[in-house]
């Protein structure tokens, strides 16, 4: 797909990657962005500062997500494209994090996906075109060592994609997911830990990836290109993988 004269969502848009995001999309010449955040200054003042739509919106709650997309087709018409960015961090291991931290991880991770296609499916399918992007994690298709709610909650974002692609494909729907490792953003690791990323890269440089990936419209989009061999590898021999695995956990914690 090509943004321009497109009209494109991207939630957790104050800063990071969407703000990267929706700042590249604007380059490439789409005719409106609307971005949204849960903190509606924070929002307000991103999308001042590029040139954009802002707008308050908790992503975990489907009404509100609804009434993003009713705003966005008031002021500017049928939306092409809705990035379903937003996300958070939920450390521990299956007795260490609580209840509510897996529960917020599913709704923010998951469901926030679900109730953005949802919200937008309808009138893509109508049109018979549509794009949904939706960022999951590199910790999605492989593995974040110590982060369970997050890594599990991801690999279920990726496995939604997944499902949407198949289910709608035929019916000129596109989607990709986003599956970076480490990006300089407030989430990201204040250290390189063993084997957790092969790098810190910068959101606008992961914003040129994605626009790239949806030019192809390609599937996976991987800022970090080694994230595709590891999958491969995952995929050959999963118990081969899972030793591996294993083993860097061990190091790490003794490191």
């Amino acid at each position: 797909m090509e943004l321009r004269d497109k009209v494109a969502v991207i939630t957790g848009g104050s800063g990071g990657i969407g703000k990267a995001m929706a700042t590249a999309f604007l380059r490439e010449g789409t005719k409106a962005v609307m971005l949204a955040d849960l903190n509606e200054d924070a929002v307000n003042l991103a999308a001042a500062e590029i040139g954009c739509d802002g707008m308050a919106c908790d992503v975990t709650d489907e009404a509100q997500i609804i009434a993003l997309v009713e705003a966005t087709e008031a002021k500017h018409g049928a939306v092409d494209v809705f990035c379903s960015n937003a996300g958070a961090g939920g450390n521990g291991l299956l007795t260490e994090a609580e209840n509510a931290v897996w529960q917020q991880q599913w709704e923010l991770h998951v469901m926030a996906h679900l109730y953005a296609a949802r919200a937008v499916l309808p009138g893509m399918i109508e049109r018979g075109s549509g794009y949904l992007m939706n960022t999951a994690s590199a910790a999605g298709l492989l593995a974040a060592l110590g982060s369970g709610p997050y890594t599990v909650t991801k690999a279920a974002a990726v496995k939604l994609a997944e499902f949407l692609a198949i289910t709608h494909g035929d019916e000129g729907i596109k989607v990709s997911v986003l599956c970076p490792q480490g990006v300089n953003t407030a989430m990201a690791p204040r250290s390189l830990g063993d084997g957790q990323t092969d790098g810190i890269i910068e959101p606008a440089a992961l914003a040129n990836t994605v626009v790239e990936a949806m030019r192809e419209e390609r599937f996976h989009v991987l800022p970090h290109p080694e994230v595709e061999e590891y999958v491969r590898r995952k995929g050959d021999n999963i118990d081969r993988w899972l030793l591996g695995m294993q083993r860097l956990r061990k190091r790490t914690l003794e490191g």
